[in-house]
């Protein structure tokens, strides 16, 4: 869409992990962009770094909290799209945001803090699975509230699973042996975060978009665990030993281990063995595929990204 036609669009949760992505991307493609912060953050010296970037691109700052239901009516009614990245802690909050977008009774769109598997087709164990129902309870609001939306399904993020290749407790990928969850066999997909941030721009005010879930599922970027080892072998000129860790005894590990390992284990269980990423078709009835639908994005692909690791 051209100049003043395209939306204006407030970030809740923009200085997070993906919102600063989404932010940055929203103020790059030309959109009037808003985060909404905590005057707290503004004084924080952790976030200085992050508030400058967002004043050096053009965005806008408005005080908020997502509890002062007026300051979020307020920063809702100055807009058209409201995108929520809020983390995991402020999932349930979002119905705070739902309160707040019926009321302003003015948003053209919503997106929820998705951001990862299609909650509503995952076949996870605790703790994972009290997660994903949190972000299916308020897909749920939403649509009883009849608040037009879009559900972003990216998957994994390349930055926190490619970086290891989803090896436990590592910080960098492995170079003589790597623990694959089950058989390896079945296929994830790995997102380059900024590509994220561009598809899920590119969708605001795409009405292909609107009441569906946009599935990042790029096909170069689509993979199963064995082929990905492969693949980071052949890139450092080596055959990794592999040890494949079989579904009971990763069910034992969780059972057995806390938080944050547990919650990662869990989407790991959901993804790698289960195949809750790939293993259904998109239909048009629900989805569409971002790729797809934006075929000018130039994404990075896996193999692109992992040539930083070498």
């Amino acid at each position: 869409m051209a100049g003043s036609s395209k939306s204006k669009i407030l970030c809740i949760g923009g200085t997070g992990y993906i919102g600063k992505f989404i932010v940055e991307a929203s103020a790059k493609a030309g959109y009037t962009t808003f985060v909404l912060v905590r005057e707290s953050t503004i004084s924080n010296p952790s976030k200085s770094p992050i508030i400058n970037k967002f004043k050096n691109l053009g965005v806008n700052l408005v005080f908020g909290d997502l509890c002062d239901h007026q300051s979020l009516v307020n920063a809702i009614k100055q807009v058209d799209v409201v995108i929520s990245t809020v983390g995991h802690l402020q999932l349930a909050d979002q119905d705070k945001i739902v309160s707040a977008i019926k009321e302003s009774g003015n948003v053209n769109r919503f997106f929820p803090s998705e951001f990862g598997d299609d909650v509503d087709r995952v076949h996870a164990v605790e703790p994972a699975k009290t997660g994903f129902a949190t972000k299916a309870k308020i897909r749920r609001s939403i649509e009883a509230e009849g608040i037009p939306y879009t559900y972003v399904s990216s998957n994994y993020f390349a930055g926190y699973f490619l970086t290891t290749l989803s090896q436990p407790e590592a910080i960098v990928a492995p170079r003589d042996k790597v623990i694959i969850l089950g058989d390896g066999n079945p296929k994830a997909v790995f997102n380059k975060e900024d590509d994220i941030a561009t598809y899920t721009i590119n969708s605001v005010d795409d009405p292909r978009t609107l009441n569906k879930i946009l599935y990042v599922r790029p096909p170069a970027n689509t993979l199963s665990f064995n082929e990905l080892v492969t693949l980071w072998g052949r890139k450092i000129g080596k055959t990794l030993e592999r040890t494949y860790v079989s579904e009971e005894q990763l069910l034992k590990q969780i059972q057995e281990s806390s938080p944050p390992e547990q919650v990662i284990l869990s989407i790991n269980h959901s993804a790698y063995v289960k195949g809750d990423q790939t293993n259904f078709e998109i239909e048009s009835s629900f989805g569409v595929e971002a790729s797809a639908l934006y075929p000018h994005v130039k994404y990075t692909t896996v193999d692109e990204y992992l040539n930083q690791f070498v």
